[in-house]
Order: structure tokens, then C-alpha cells, then sequence
């Protein structure tokens, strides 16, 4: 599996009537098991972006190749489940033949195993991310796209979470997109870090770290922030 992107730009028509420029420069390869984060600000054009590496948009200016036969899993940034089904049969729903030695060992890593009957309803926000998280990986993805999955959790629970996403994509040679605008999550998850400027979104800076995940102790993190955070592009 491999990503390779170039983005000239993309542009939409407001209801007025104008135009306007969401995306102008993306030009980036991602390989399989390797995890690409992209930073910017709110309302930069990171959802737009994802769109188009997902296929749901086609309206660009540029070029996105990626097999055709692959499979992708997204977690969105709401946990987007189905209120009337289980816990189960949300996962099920995505991924009908999976069959459940996988299953099982899925919600063991994301401590679900006691949920899989409970409904939506009666879950926090932390263990529906954990179900939504489940479904993308029930598909036995090539592809995952993560939009801001941590958002609204605190800090301990999202460090909890990077962790069992961190053991998941290890379990299986998946190509990995993670929008996010806390440098944090970029730290801990990425293999390359994509720093985006304000809408239009355009890459400003390309930064890989080479220390492996399993080795980025709290250390080695604080470290790379520390550095980042001296780049213009953090700031």
C-alpha cells in the first residue's frame, strides 16, 4: 500500500455564490505502517483534505494515488454509532464476516470486552471512541483515516487511546492519515508530521521523527515538542 498525493488545490462555492480556496500545495507518499499526521488550525481545510484522500471528493485540482482494491476504516470525530444497535452489532454492521476469535481480540485491546451488549446510550464519550475505533479495524483496513479522535477527551484518556491506536496499527501494516491540531498527538503517534497553514491549507514544513513509538518514552516526547515548538510553523 502506498499514498501518493498531489494537491494543486480545491476550491467550493458558497451559496452566495463565491468562491472560495480551501486547499492550495499538498504534495506528500505515505508507505504502509507508516503514520502521517497533519497539523494546522481549525478551519485550515484538514476535513477537506481527508475527504479527497478518501474518495469522497473528486473536485480538485491534482492527483491522489492509491490502490483501488484497497480497504480504509475512519474514525470520525464524533463517534458516529448506530443508538439502536449494540455495541456488537455497530462493529458487525461494518464488518459482517468477521469472524470471533478477531472480534474478541479486538475489544480485549480496546478493554470492550464487557460492553459488547451495552447501547450507545449507555456509553462515556471514551468507550464510544473505543467502539468506533473497533469498527474501523473490524474492516482489516489498508487505509485508516483518523479525524481528530482525541477531541474533547482529557488528557489521560487520550494518551490512553494513542496507545491502544499505537498497538492496533503495529498488529497490521496499516497506511495511517491523523488530523489533529495538538502538537502532542503528533509527537506520540507520527512517523511524519505535516505542518498546514491557514485556509487555503497548504504544507509548510515536513518533519519526521525517527525514533520508533514503542521507544518515545515521556522524555524523548518533551524533547521533539520541545524543538517543534521553536519552529515558526508550531507556533
Amino acid at each position: 500500500m502506498r499514498l501518493e498525493v498531489d494537491i494543486a488545490g480545491k476550491a467550493y462555492r458558497s451559496a452566495s455564490g463565491k468562491q472560495h480556496a480551501a486547499l492550495a500545495g499538498i504534495k506528500f507518499a505515505l508507505n504502509a505502517g507508516e503514520i502521517g499526521v497533519f497539523v494546522g488550525p481549525s478551519g485550515c481545510g484538514k476535513s477537506t483534505l481527508l475527504r479527497i484522500l478518501t474518495g469522497v471528493d473528486h473536485d480538485f485540482q491534482g492527483t491522489v494515488l492509491r490502490p483501488d482494491e484497497s480497504r480504509i476504516g475512519m474514525v470520525f470525530q464524533e463517534p458516529r454509532l448506530l443508538p439502536w444497535r449494540s455495541v456488537e452489532e455497530n462493529v458487525r454492521l461494518a464488518a459482517p464476516l468477521i469472524d470471533e476469535a478477531r472480534l474478541s481480540e479486538l475489544f480485549d485491546i480496546l478493554e470492550l470486552r464487557a460492553h459488547r451488549s451495552h447501547f450507545p446510550g449507555e456509553l462515556s464519550l471514551g468507550l464510544a471512541r473505543r467502539v468506533a475505533l473497533a469498527r474501523a479495524f473490524a474492516v482489516e483496513p489498508d487505509f485508516l483515516v483518523l479525524d481528530e479522535p482525541f477531541a474533547s477527551l482529557d488528557k489521560a484518556l487520550a494518551a490512553r487511546l494513542q496507545d491502544e491506536i499505537a498497538a492496533l496499527v503495529a498488529s497490521r501494516s496499516v497506511l495511517t492519515i491523523l488530523v489533529t491540531h495538538d502538537l502532542d498527538d503528533a509527537v506520540r503517534l507520527g512517523d511524519h508530521l505535516f505542518f498546514l497553514s491557514p485556509r487555503p491549507a497548504q504544507i509548510l514544513q515536513v518533519l519526521s521523527i525517527d525514533t520508533p513509538r514503542a521507544a518515545r518514552g515521556e522524555k524523548e516526547i518533551a524533547k521533539i515538542k520541545s524543538d517543534l515548538a521553536l519552529l515558526p510553523t508550531c507556533k
